[in-house]
């Protein structure tokens, strides 16, 4: 039987729910930052699913969503807008654990897939299936992940030094990332026409023409994902005060760290794998997570809560603010980039 008992840790409330032998701790700042998150989604989905060339009110897209409307509103509402509003939810939370497991593994807040060439090399394995393959879309999230995953071995091998260190190894990605970028425009300048088109367009980050077999097996695949973060959850918070104290209290620090590395490579690849690199939502993501929160170090449960309204607002703009449909993934770069700014501004000061 499951019990709620509200306790006082080190000035923080905190909620620990037990099942027979199974304890979970929960900041209530944390799950209160949750809840309104969530609320937020939940509004800015029915905006989007409101929203486009044929308008609908609040009540009618419920209806579609509930079962009792039919007809015109029914595929607008489930066959149309809904599959590209899940897809935002879903590759959103990914991108926001993905980017906090490696600021998280890295201590660093530049400790971005897409900063440290993870992104690139997804990208890079889905467009050799697009433009040499030609194959169909299981293949698909199996090249980017296999990309993501020779991406990450490479720069672990050439960061390596008697170990790793974060700095080494992010100055080190934004080197194999621009090789990479490199690569990518050769491939889509050596393709046919129509290919690069669709291919270029694509590598911006687009959820354009996303259907529900693209958000079903990319859901299930994040779910399992996932729920693989959560339950390395806790080795990921010991090994952030270092390798020595992880390991005195009981963490295998080597199988935990590749069995997160793995992790967050595959939550890349699955989202470049279905929509193309989106950028900076696995940078910006875990920083506000961390600062709505209040912890000390990066929690997944916000991470990916505000990943995934970042995407679906980052979206909702580039379909309706913009003069002309834009793919989110430009939104995201100007956010995110201005963001990125900000950060260092905030770093340079601290220093002096």
């Amino acid at each position: 039987m499951s019990t709620h008992v509200p306790r006082v840790d080190f000035g923080r409330r905190v909620l620990v729910l037990r099942h027979r032998r199974i304890a979970v701790r929960l900041q209530w700042r944390s799950v209160v930052v949750c809840a309104v998150l969530a609320v937020a989604l939940a509004g800015t989905a029915v905006l989007a699913l409101m929203t486009g060339s044929y308008g609908l009110s609040a009540g009618q897209v419920l209806s579609a969503l509930t079962g009792r409307e039919t007809g015109i509103v029914h595929d607008i509402v489930l066959e149309w807008r809904l599959p590209r509003v899940a897809a935002a939810l879903v590759f959103g939370a990914a991108l926001g654990v993905s980017g906090a497991v490696f600021q998280s593994l890295l201590r660093n807040p530049l400790a971005d897939p897409g900063i440290i060439g993870l992104s690139q090399g997804s990208y890079t394995g889905a467009l050799i299936v697009i433009l040499v393959v030609n194959g169909t879309y299981a293949q698909l999230v199996g090249g980017a992940l296999a990309g993501g995953i020779a991406t990450a071995v490479a720069m672990y091998g050439l960061a390596y030094r008697r170990g790793v260190q974060g700095f080494r190894l992010i100055i080190v990605g934004i080197g194999v990332s621009a090789m990479l970028a490199s690569l990518n425009t050769w491939l889509i300048l050596k393709a046919d026409l129509d290919q690069a088109m669709s291919a270029a367009a694509w590598g911006a980050g687009s959820l354009n023409g996303v259907t529900w077999n693209q958000v079903v097996v990319g859901g299930a695949c994040v779910a399992v994902l996932l729920l693989s973060a959560g339950m390395l959850s806790r080795p990921l918070r010991q090994m952030e005060l270092g390798d020595d104290a992880a390991a005195s209290q009981g963490v295998r620090v080597s199988p935990a760290r590749l069995g997160l590395i793995l992790v967050g490579v595959a939550l890349t690849a699955t989202v470049a794998a279905a929509s193309g690199p989106i950028a900076f939502i696995s940078l910006v993501a875990p920083q506000i997570g961390r600062r709505l929160a209040r912890t000390a170090g990066i929690t997944l449960a916000p991470a990916a809560l505000v990943g995934a309204l970042l995407c679906l607002a980052s979206d909702y703009l580039a379909q309706h603010v913009a003069p002309t449909p834009l793919p989110v993934g430009i939104i995201t770069v100007v956010l995110g980039g201005g963001y990125l700014g900000y950060l260092l501004f905030i770093e340079a000061r601290r220093r002096l």
